[in-house]
């Protein structure tokens, strides 16, 4: 038998009963693979073959557990049961047995199947020597055309299991990299997340962009964009060195997003047009969301001012206020760009945007993060003005006034406005 780490395939750890999977059943794909190579997960995201009735197993503990239920693929009987801490996808078997099942995957690391019932590894594409010595090797080429989207991952499963790519399997890739067109773009970029989430993914976003992947997604990236990204991860680790909680935050998921992580929003902003109304449609046209194209353009905007040089404090507040959450995403590429440009290394080319980072990451900085003293409904009632964008700008004012020291109550603030307002602000 070979070598499994007991506390990832052993059904104690499921979140649902051994008992309730018939037999035969499979544990396959990449559970089974990271469980051999000693990888744990704090998620559990099990894969499982069953010859009959997959849906209505997954239905039944599905209703069992009240856990949810996503029937992914009717016509493939494919569904999805929803735990805290775990899925389980529940597949019916393709053809008359499992190895024929196998012989269908995608790369033969991930075509190693384990019997729960009986602790059997069936291995017929010598899956485990692959593991052995780090290569990703495709079962076959037609099944990498019958689903282009394992082009892309076959990046994106180098880079998280720091394997390698096995010749014939890339020269394969770049044989069919034109069929990825047929990919809609959230599943593409659902990969590209991943590889830009960290430094390992950046050599495997280029051999993929190299290899002709993303060169129909990012029509404005050039060799200088790739070489940028590189710049983007020794910026990350020196603005980390210096400052962990950036770093803390340039790991973090965008709101409203499953991969994307303020580095990749950072790393984005070099492979798109470097116009942010320009860069904006080419990311609609990607499907790129809302927060995700603000992040961007916003990065795209204000990079080139992250130096605080001759920057009153005035032009400072309305830097913070512009970039808000992604002030992170737009000091490391501003810190990238200008070290790629002029050959700085080490603390010293930190020096121009040390101050903004400080201002930045205290809480109780006022330039950063003005406390109004003031609302606006009491601006409304104080001066007694109706509602209109006055209020705004006032507020603004007097949030500035403050960073200054020169308003410091409720009641200097309400007095200072009285008397902008006299002045026609």
């Amino acid at each position: 038998m070979l070598p499994l780490v007991a506390s990832t395939l052993d059904s104690k750890n499921w979140p649902f009963s051994l008992e309730l999977l018939p037999q035969p059943a499979y544990m396959v794909g990449g559970a089974v693979r990271d469980a051999m190579l000693g990888r744990t997960r704090e998620y559990l995201d099990l894969d499982f073959i069953i010859p009959s009735d997959a849906v209505k197993v997954a239905r039944m503990i599905a209703r069992h557990y009240q856990a949810g239920f996503v029937l992914l693929d009717s016509e493939r009987k494919i569904a999805r049961v929803v735990f805290p801490q775990a899925t389980a996808d529940f597949a019916q078997q393709e053809g008359d047995s499992l190895v024929t099942d196998l012989h269908r995957r995608d790369f033969r690391v991930n075509a190693i199947a384990y019997n729960p019932h009986t602790q059997e590894i069936i291995d017929p594409l010598q899956g485990y020597a692959d593991l052995q010595q780090g290569i990703l090797r495709m079962v076959s080429p037609a099944n990498l055309a019958d689903d282009p989207l394992r082009l892309m991952r076959a990046y994106r499963q180098a880079a998280q299991l720091g394997f390698t790519i096995e010749s014939n399997t890339q020269a394969t890739i770049r044989a069919l990299a034109s069929h990825i067109c047929t990919v809609a773009a959230e599943r593409v970029r659902v990969e590209i997340g991943y590889l830009l989430a960290n430094s390992q993914g950046t050599p495997w976003i280029t051999s993929a962009w190299e290899d002709g992947l993303l060169t129909h997604l990012f029509k404005n990236s050039t060799h200088e964009s790739l070489s940028k990204l590189a710049a983007v991860d020794k910026a990350t680790a020196l603005l980390t060195a210096n400052w962990p909680q950036l770093g803390v935050e340039l790991q973090q998921n965008v709101r409203d997003t499953v991969k994307t992580t303020w580095l990749g929003i950072a790393k984005l902003a070099c492979l798109v047009n470097s116009n942010p109304e320009l860069a904006e449609i080419e990311l609609q046209e990607l499907t790129y969301s809302r927060a995700e194209i603000r992040g961007i353009t916003t990065v795209l905007r204000l990079f080139p001012q992250a130096k605080v040089a001759d920057m009153s404090l005035r032009e400072q507040y309305c830097f913070f206020q512009d970039a808000g959450v992604a002030f992170p995403a737009t000091a490391v590429l501003a810190v990238a760009l200008d070290n790629l440009v002029e050959a700085m290394v080490g603390d010293s080319s930190l020096s121009a945007y040390a101050p903004l980072i400080n201002r930045y990451l205290n809480p109780d900085d006022l330039v950063a993060h003005p406390t109004p003293l003031v609302s606006g409904k009491e601006l409304i009632i104080a001066l007694n003005i109706p509602a209109s964008p006055v209020i705004g700008k006032l507020l603004t004012e007097i949030n500035i006034a403050t960073a200054e020291g020169k308003v410091t109550t409720a009641q200097e603030a309400i007095a200072f406005a009285r008397q902008l307002q006299k002045l026609g602000v």
